[in-house]
């Protein structure tokens, strides 16, 4: 079987993209992570080019990894400089790593337009540098600049790089397609050609500019590449690159290649979450094998057929990865949906019977009017458990008053204005009103207060829940102020996090639906958990 190893770039090539910055810290917890997944290769940075990363390497020889090997990131020495004295060279040698790999240009173009220097000396400058840190005792890898760009322009060149690697003695040739715009019959016919010249070890890091560094990866792996470089999540450069979260399963569940446990494998999902939460970025749903999205099911054909094989609609079983399946509800479910969601939440409906199908029409009329059950499973678990005839609610509105109002701050603070909103709720508790007011920020925030105010005498553990969220959509943008919105609510309990949905033309009536849904969702939770 073919042996391919895992080389992760994000907390350097994948840094590089907009909007992310890890601490040393982050990087030491990401290294950890990576670890777990079984990655071979973790390249932790360049601790030539700032304090950063020199830092990281120190503080990462307390590290104890157990299938990862750490690596040190750095280019070929500079123009007409000894090898020897280069600072780059050196930070290398002494970053207590084992494997280091180097950046060298292997295009014609990049060499004489970019690094301004002859085509000798160039290849001087990856020999000598190569043999420098060979010399010392590391294994070395050569990141082959632009070389699918480069072999369009001069094949004779690009060539030439590999060959001079390999007769200095470094260890693999990785074949970079920097400005990601190869395509994966290019990629296979390039590594052919190297072939020709050259057995030296090859590997391919690919960018994913044109939405194909997946594709060229897997490519380069079937023309015989041994090593592949990406990023969890594809995060780095421009539009990123090759994601790991898709080529280690397609390696391992598609293609046979064993390149991590069964048992790892199982991680793929909390490590790419993991990740996306440290670099402060939301994670993708709809990201192939690993997001949200990725086994969801919506269509009402989809989930009956799901319900009678578990592979009619899924390319493989999503815990292979550490995901799961979402049955989805909305007016394009069927009545199987109905079943499916009712079963999760330990409600049997009969299939035969009328109690799903009023469901689902009850669905399909309150989407109509702006609801939407996808990311509220909590107000549709409600609905569940609402439609059963001896459901009684914790709490039951009676009415509530919302007062906005501009006040003008005492005398001291002449001039200055502010907003008050007051509200005055009315909530039936078992057989007693409870009347309560409140101010807040804003009248959301003063009647969550006041609705609390009120439940808390009652239900003193409803402290536990906070809103974390709230979102508003207008829907319907050509009514303007009379428009119909969406209030979608977060909320959590410091362990879970659920949400709870709300639709009117009326914004406060919309977050009242949606607050409502989520104390009640809450309670009966913890009435089930008794």
């Amino acid at each position: 079987m073919t042996q391919v190893q895992l080389y992760d770039t994000t907390l350097r090539d994948g840094a590089q993209g907009e909007g992310i910055s890890f601490s040393v810290v982050d990087k030491l917890h990401i290294t950890q992570k990576l670890d777990e997944l079984g990655v071979h290769f973790i390249e932790g940075g360049w601790p030539g080019s700032n304090p950063k990363d020199v830092e990281f390497f120190e503080k990462a020889q307390n590290l104890t990894l157990s299938h990862s090997t750490l690596v040190a990131f750095g280019s070929t020495r500079r123009v007409k400089a000894k090898a020897e004295a280069d600072t780059n060279l050196l930070a290398l040698a002494s970053a207590g790593v084992k494997v280091v790999t180097i950046v060298g240009k292997s295009s014609e173009l990049q060499v004489t337009q970019v690094l301004e220097t002859t085509l000798d000396e160039n290849l001087s400058m990856i020999a000598d540098s190569i043999g420098y840190l060979r010399a010392r005792g590391l294994t070395v890898f050569l990141d082959a600049e632009h070389f699918f760009d480069g072999f369009k322009s001069k094949p004779s060149y690009s060539l030439r790089v590999v060959e001079v690697a390999a007769d200095a003695g470094v260890d693999a040739v990785i074949l970079c397609d920097t400005n990601g715009g190869a395509m994966p019959d290019e990629v296979t016919a390039v590594i052919n050609a190297v072939r020709q010249v050259s057995d030296v070890p090859l590997g391919i890091h690919a960018h994913n500019d044109g939405e194909l560094a997946v594709a060229n990866t897997l490519a380069a792996v079937n023309a015989g590449v041994t090593q592949v470089q990406g990023t969890i999540n594809g995060y780095g450069e421009r539009c990123g690159n090759a994601n790991l979260c898709s080529v280690i399963p397609d390696l391992k569940l598609k293609m046979g290649i064993d390149c991590i446990s069964d048992e790892q494998l199982a991680k793929l999902t909390e490590v790419s979450h993991y990740v996306s939460e440290v670099a402060n970025l939301i994670p993708d749903a709809f990201s192939p094998y690993v997001g949200s999205s990725a086994f969801s099911h919506k269509g009402g054909l989809h989930v009956s057929g799901l319900r009678k094989w578990a592979e009619s609609y899924q390319h493989i079983e999503p815990t292979r990865v550490g995901n799961k399946p979402r049955v989805l509800v909305s007016e394009l479910s069927g009545k199987e949906n109905i079943i499916y969601k009712a079963k999760e939440k330990g409600l049997d409906l009969p299939p035969s019977g009328k109690e799903a199908q009023k469901l689902l029409q009850q669905v399909k009329l309150l989407e109509s009017r702006g609801f939407q059950y996808e990311n509220a499973e909590a107000s549709f678990e409600m609905l569940l458990h609402r439609a059963k005839p001896e459901y009684q609610p914790p709490f039951e509105l009676v009415d509530f008053m919302l007062v906005v109002e501009k006040r003008r701050r005492p005398p001291t603070k002449k001039n200055i204005e502010e907003m008050l909103s007051e509200a005055v709720v009315k909530v039936k508790v078992g057989n007693e009103i409870m009347h309560t007011a409140a101010e807040g920020n804003g009248p959301v925030n003063a009647l969550d207060e006041a609705l609390r105010k009120a439940l808390l005498q009652s239900y003193p553990s409803l402290a536990q829940v906070k809103l974390v969220d709230y979102k508003v959509r207008i829907l319907e943008e050509s009514v303007g102020t009379g428009s119909q919105v969406r209030v979608l609510i977060e909320s959590s309990d410091g362990i879970e996090e659920w949400r709870t949905v709300g639709s009117s033309t009326n914004i406060i009536e919309a977050s009242w639906l949606a607050l409502a849904d989520s104390l009640e969702y809450w309670l009966l939770k913890q009435k089930g958990e008794k």
